[in-house]
């Protein structure tokens, strides 16, 4: 069926090891649909497969395609299939779960221990010219919202779940730790949700002049303040400590000013995720009664995220800096790890490179 070169993939077959491969194009089973891909956002985790081979007990064994932020074009379906067609335009959920065990009946399905998730060891991502996924996890995007739009929702869906555990509500004053993707979409997602407002840290400079963009109304440049200098100068723009602190990058020095920043009767929620053990003032939080909450990933974002964009509520546009065509992932991966812009979009199909 396919002429060779026609389902390009991006694979990690161990650390450092990244290859541009041609893949067979997969037949849709049942409730399934097959994919032509458009756009795919490169995630910090696809980085880290390629550099390290691992995300902690997540272990590239065997050559695996690389993806996650994604949207395509239905061009088959399999049996049963009612909802999507040939030729709708989805953006795709990349978690699936494989059994309704406990987690799924009460809703938080992203907490599954079976749960397929796209580019996680041992399950291939969609970062290729042909995919297929379960059509219950695709969402078909209204006519106004671009495909780019569409692979972004998924880093946005890390937003939507970030400030929904964090409880962001109308007049919430909020501190986000780091300014990268992530730290960006909880700008954009926090203030949507009704933050008064959001004051933002970073190293980059660049990175908090895009904050300051999508919706950031303080930022503060970190440089070699100590934790608690760092909540001070919070506590200072805003004129009050945060009641709800969004910690986006796993560093102990930022987990540990985030504590000292957050409010007391306040959350804290972990996004980022760094060494698996952190030295944090957990007793300056417990006298405070700071809550402090994890996220894994998300669930039930997407219908949400649509309405936000097609709504034009919200404006994600500011955060693709770089476009690379499918033939050249390996330089758009090296553009990812020397840090430069914000999200880098691959563009699958060779007829479209349109955003």
């Amino acid at each position: 069926m396919a002429a060779p070169g026609q389902n390009l993939a991006v694979v990690v077959h161990r650390a450092g090891d990244l290859r541009l491969e041609d893949r067979p194009i997969p037949e849709p089973g049942p409730n399934e649909v097959l994919l032509r891909m458009h756009s795919v956002g490169i995630c910090g985790s696809d980085v880290h497969y390629w550099q390290h081979g691992r995300i902690g007990d997540f272990v590239v064994k065997d050559p695996m395609v690389l993806g996650h932020e994604a949207s395509g074009t239905v061009i088959k379906v399999g049996a049963g299939v009612t909802h999507l067609k040939p030729g709708d335009r989805v953006a795709i959920e990349p978690g699936v779960p494989r059994e309704t065990d406990e987690f799924c009946k009460a809703g938080r399905y992203n907490l599954s221990p079976t749960i397929f998730f796209c580019a996680t060891p041992p399950d291939d991502g969609n970062l290729c010219r042909y995919y297929k996924h379960s059509a219950s996890y695709c969402y078909k995007l209204p006519d106004n919202v671009t495909y780019e739009e569409g692979a972004l929702i998924e880093p946005l869906s890390v937003g939507i779940h970030a400030c929904r555990r964090a409880g962001v509500t109308l007049g919430s004053k909020v501190f986000v730790s780091g300014s990268g993707p992530i730290g960006l979409v909880n700008v954009i997602i926090a203030k949507v949700m009704g933050a008064a407002a959001v004051v933002v840290t970073d190293l980059s400079a660049s990175r908090l002049q895009t904050a300051k963009e999508v919706g950031a109304d303080f930022t503060i440049q970190i440089k070699n303040e100590t934790p608690q200098e760092v909540a001070a100068k919070v506590e200072s723009l805003l004129g009050c400590m945060p009641e709800i602190t969004v910690e986006c990058t796993g560093v102990q020095a930022c987990i540990q000013a985030s504590i000292y920043a957050t409010r007391s009767g306040g959350t804290l929620v972990l996004v980022g995720l760094g060494p698996e053990m952190v030295t944090v003032p957990i007793v300056n939080a417990a006298v405070r009664e700071v809550d402090i909450r994890g996220i894994f990933r998300y669930c039930n974002t997407w219908p949400m995220a649509i309405s936000l964009l097609a709504s034009k509520r919200i404006n994600v546009k500011p955060l693709v800096t770089h476009r690379f065509p499918l033939e050249k992932a390996l330089e758009a991966f090296e553009t990812t790890k020397r840090g430069e812009g914000v999200k880098v979009m691959l563009k699958c199909d060779p007829t479209d490179q349109n955003p």
